[in-house]
């Protein structure tokens, strides 16, 4: 049973922290946006070409669509540093769209903005080369087994890592993760309404606000409920997170077993264009969905699970996050302090395998605080037992303050401290929540209608954006990134030999994700 008193042996793996190991917390994003117009509708121009290659910009790509941006940051030891370069990229964005005579905007949520039909949303596009031809035919995958309007919703990854954790160390937290993600969803989750296009002819739960409007009128995170990314298909696996061997085992089965459905649609149409990379349940590892997946830093055409089974697990990526669209970049410097707490609280804590039992109630928390989080006295499963999704969240948040307290003694001040802080009060007071923020800012304006409301934040962030100050030097050297990828791209192309028929199954072949001589796992990792 939970406790509001942090464990002897939490405390005692913490006092074993030096503050310079807890200096030395690595941190980096990911954030996904989609490109809207002025009216709400989705921008069907190509990715900017004056924004660089896709392919191999390092800060500036795409997620599913060619509408959707993706700005990434670098590796930082420091919160503000990380926010800092995330701020940067999305100036440099902004500003490349305004030099183009673009009125486009990022659209600040996590559900999309209005909707054509399914087949009109563009998919990424990476070049000819065989790399990207194969993203590009993987996204075409991704539509055909759930749906292009599935795959718009977008998020924030956190990437984060602590030097000399080992992989079993990180699967205890992964494990933990996801026994508590429930209090993120809730703290964090600020998509509660969408606009009616992305469930018209879709069975869902949702309440109507207006004819524009869906919503739940307690809902937190509806991109992590029924809606979201979930998948009938992957619901049937039944992935063990208590050892990297079991982990790996589980995706390879789920990337070598056929699928009826998918088989169905089969991996060339009948004109012998590409519909999917492969048959299997899943097409490669990243299809894996998932609240939070342990990573390993890839060498060029090497399969991720067999850099995980060689080299070991290098950091976690946490991938429930919404976009907060009343922030400018989408997260803040809060947000990420509590995340560091909490993982931390993960990382130390006693971490008891999985079972299928719990990992069935792990599902039911999450769609229940997904769909009616901020609801009076809801309950959630623990161990067989209802207990109160506020309580628990207070006894996890409590648990934390040793760790906070240690963060802000490494660092100086109390900014830890006040992260945990403004998680009571939002336990105490859900109104302060961003997801109930949306829905009473949203029912304020003048139509009450999802994307107006998103619009109109949206054109808001873009000016500030804009407003910022931006250096000759920093669109310099953002114009010479810009370059580079685009040489880069044309590098990869020019250096192919191999056709892309032959290519395909050499890359899926199941031998290429087994490690034949497992090397011990050696340094400190970074994220």
């Amino acid at each position: 049973m939970s406790s509001s008193t942090p464990s002897a042996a939490l405390l005692e793996r913490l006092q074993a922290l030096a503050p310079e190991r807890l200096q030395g917390i690595r941190r980096g994003l990911e954030k996904e946006s989609l490109r809207a117009q002025p009216s709400g509708s989705l921008a069907l121009t190509p990715h900017p070409a004056a924004l660089g290659s896709a392919l191999t910009h390092p800060h500036i790509t795409t997620d599913f669509s060619e509408s959707q941006v993706e700005l990434i940051t670098g590796v930082h030891k420091g919160v503000e540093a990380c926010l800092d370069e995330l701020t940067e990229v999305h100036q440099f964005t902004y500003r490349t769209l305004q030099a183009q005579g673009d009125d486009e905007m990022l659209w600040v949520s996590s559900m999309p903005c209005g909707l054509p039909t399914d087949e009109t949303i563009p998919i990424g596009r990476y070049g000819s080369s065989n790399v990207g031809r194969a993203k590009s035919v993987y996204r075409m995958g991704l539509g055909h087994r759930y749906g292009r309007r599935m795959q718009t919703i977008s998020g924030i990854h956190y990437n984060w890592s602590l030097p000399g954790v080992s992989s079993e160390e990180y699967f205890g937290l992964i494990r933990n993760f996801r026994r508590h993600a429930f209090l993120l969803l809730y703290l964090f989750g600020a998509s509660p309404a969408v606009c009616s296009s992305f469930v018209a002819g879709r069975q869902h739960e949702l309440q109507e606000l207006n004819d524009r409007t869906m919503y739940m009128p307690h809902g937190t995170s509806l991109r992590m409920g029924r809606l979201g990314y979930q998948s009938d298909a992957q619901a049937s696996l039944a992935v063990s997170y208590n050892s990297l061997e079991g982990y790996g085992a589980s995706l390879q089965d789920a990337l070598t077993r056929p699928y009826p459905a998918y088989k169905a649609v089969g991996v060339r149409g009948t004109g012998g264009d590409y519909n999917q990379l492969a048959t299997s349940l899943l097409q490669i590892e990243n299809e894996f969905y998932g609240t939070i997946r342990p990573k390993r830093v890839i060498y060029p055409g090497e399969r991720p699970l067999h850099a995980l089974r060689e080299r070991g697990v290098e950091y976690v990526e946490v991938r429930l996050l919404d976009l907060d669209p009343f922030v400018p970049v989408g997260i803040t410097a809060q947000t990420m302090r509590f995340i560091d707490v909490f993982l931390l609280h993960c990382l130390l804590s006693d971490s008891p395998p999985d079972s299928p039992q719990e990992i069935t109630e792990l599902a039911h928390n999450q769609h229940r605080v997904a769909a009616r989080g901020r609801e009076p006295g809801l309950t959630l499963e623990r161990a067989g037992q209802e207990v109160p999704l506020a309580e628990w969240g207070s006894d996890l948040v409590a648990q934390c303050r040793p760790i906070a307290a240690a963060l802000d003694a490494a660092h100086g001040g109390t900014l830890y401290s006040d992260a945990l802080a403004a998680a009571d009060a939002a336990l105490a007071d859900p109104s302060l929540l961003s997801s109930a923020r949306v829905l009473a800012a949203m029912q304020g304006t003048e139509c009450g209608s999802f994307v107006p409301f998103i619009a109109h934040q949206s054109l808001q962030t873009r000016q500030h954006l804009l407003d910022l100050p931006f250096s000759a030097e920093q669109q310099s050297r953002f114009e010479a990134m810009t370059t580079a990828s685009v040489a880069a791209q044309k590098a990869i192309e020019a250096a192919d030999t191999m056709p892309f028929d032959v290519y395909l199954p050499q890359y899926l072949s199941p031998e290429r994700l087994i490690v034949k001589h497992r090397r011990a796992e050696s340094l400190p990792v970074s994220a």
